[in-house]
């Protein structure tokens, strides 16, 4: 063990780690990824499904409109869409509230077409998820 720690002494009173100057690591610069050019719609599309009853209906909604589904107000703040390609996807922001409770507040943010899981309405009855701008 002696042995041990003498060698370490020495490796580290060596001319070379003496020399060795330590700087910080300087953390990475963030990339900013670019995302599609989008527009502003003038109307959603939203499906909306009752689990209960199997009852689907398609609501085309005017940005800053209100509908209704069921028990539920479907209130579209705005709609956007890829400029180079409308047919792609749509971007949807979107608050939805439950009549029957006061207009408690079930939703409110972005829904996204492509990807209707990502950002979902949680509620054991209703399902909403955004369709298509126009």
């Amino acid at each position: 063990m002696i042995r041990a720690l003498c060698l370490a002494a020495a490796l580290l009173a060596s001319p070379a780690a003496a020399q060795t100057i330590w700087q910080p690591l300087r953390p990475a610069e963030p990339t900013r990824q670019q995302g599609p050019e989008l527009s502003t719609g003038t109307r959603a599309t939203l499906r909306a499904l009752d689990k209960v009853s199997g009852e689907i209906e398609d609501i085309a909604l005017d940005s800053g409109d209100t509908g209704s589904f069921g028990r539920l107000h479907l209130h579209v703040m705005s709609c956007r869409y890829p400029t180079d390609n409308p047919a792609s996807d749509a971007y949807v922001f979107l608050e939805i509230t439950d009549a029957q409770h006061e207009d408690e507040r079930l939703f409110r943010g972005w829904m996204i077409a492509s990807s209707p899981a990502l950002n979902a309405l949680d509620h054991p009855r209703y399902d909403v998820w955004a369709l298509h701008c126009e």
